[in-house]
């Protein structure tokens, strides 16, 4: 369960500077959190922090039950057992395919993977399929995209038995290409299709890092090599785009002003005579409304091969 996430692998240290930028900002992804002593809310997370052991970022499954308990407090971080992701992606599979049971049969809270190739419904292929845009919201460590590991029990899943939305993707193209460039072509259209958003840094660095530690897997698995040095470049530019970190009810890169209302909000206030009795008090004029400044969230389209508002996308 502790190597469920390396930082010391040599393919993540090759890329790490990639999964840790905010395309949004041209900075670094921010903690956004308080669960770290002496880092500040809006402290970027570096390379070196990981690697001094300033910080001592762990899957949540790797947390002590009272650290797990203070993020479920503070943002209701309570991650999805496999055979639920399983049982939801199952069930948008339907809708899209038609009919049930297309990659796996569920027995209880376990599946037995199907072992024919994949039929596909009449007007629709394979590539059709690893191009459908799938979004999961505030992700998390992404185990509805991508299950390397169960995250509510940190328990390793063999690749053939995986059933994340991109590793059904990725099955399909297993089952349709046999060259090489082929394969990776659309491997990397897969990864373009599937999109994920997450306040937490931490959490967010450890989704990306599941991408492409799945990216990474299936390569071994299929073709019994290495990614190149290239292929993780490219992987980890698509990640960083897809895999942002955002504030999903305003749409905007997690700001202190917002930590800031939450506190008001839950702070007991004690009222004057004045408002005991329903009396304004108008010797002093009401201060001004100061916002807070935010920034709105930017993502890729990749079949536009252009930068696009999230905003402008959830408005239609």
């Amino acid at each position: 369960m502790n190597n469920l996430i390396d930082f010391s692998a040599p393919h993540i240290r090759k890329i790490l500077k990639i999964l840790l930028k905010d395309r949004t900002t041209c900075k670094n992804i921010i903690f956004a959190t308080e669960a770290y002593n002496n880092i500040l809310f809006s402290t970027e997370i570096k390379e070196s922090m990981l690697y001094n052991g300033t910080v001592d970022i762990r899957p949540r499954v790797s947390k002590s039950m009272e650290e797990q308990a203070f993020r479920t407090r503070k943002k209701a971080e309570v991650f999805t057992p496999s055979w639920i992701c399983n049982k939801m992606n199952n069930h948008c599979d339907t809708e899209w395919f038609g009919r049930e049971n297309v990659f796996n049969v569920e027995q209880d809270h376990e599946w037995i993977p199907t072992e024919d190739k994949i039929e596909f419904p009449d007007g629709k292929s394979w590539k059709d399929y690893v191009d459908s845009k799938r979004l999961e919201i505030t992700c998390g460590e992404a185990p509805y995209i991508v299950s390397r590991y169960d995250a509510a029990t940190g328990e390793i899943i063999p690749i053939h038995n995986r059933i994340g939305i991109l590793d059904r993707k990725l099955r399909i193209i297993n089952e349709n290409t046999q060259i090489r460039k082929t394969w990776n072509q659309w491997v990397y259209r897969a990864f373009e299709s599937v999109y994920g958003y997450e306040y937490q840094g931490d959490s967010l660095l450890i989704a990306r890092i599941n991408l492409l530690d799945t990216f990474c897997e299936y390569t071994r698995d299929r073709w019994n090599e290495e990614p190149t040095d290239s292929s993780l470049k490219r992987i980890a530019d698509i990640i960083s785009w897809n895999l942002w970190q955002m504030d999903g009810i305003h749409g905007v890169i997690p700001y202190v002003g917002a930590v800031c209302e939450q506190k008001e909000e839950n702070e007991p206030h004690q009222m004057t005579m004045f408002e005991i009795m329903g009396i304004v008090d108008e010797s002093e004029p009401e201060p001004e409304e100061v916002l807070p400044e935010t920034i709105d969230c930017k993502i890729y389209d990749w079949r536009e091969d252009k930068s696009v508002m999230y905003k402008s996308m959830k408005e239609g």
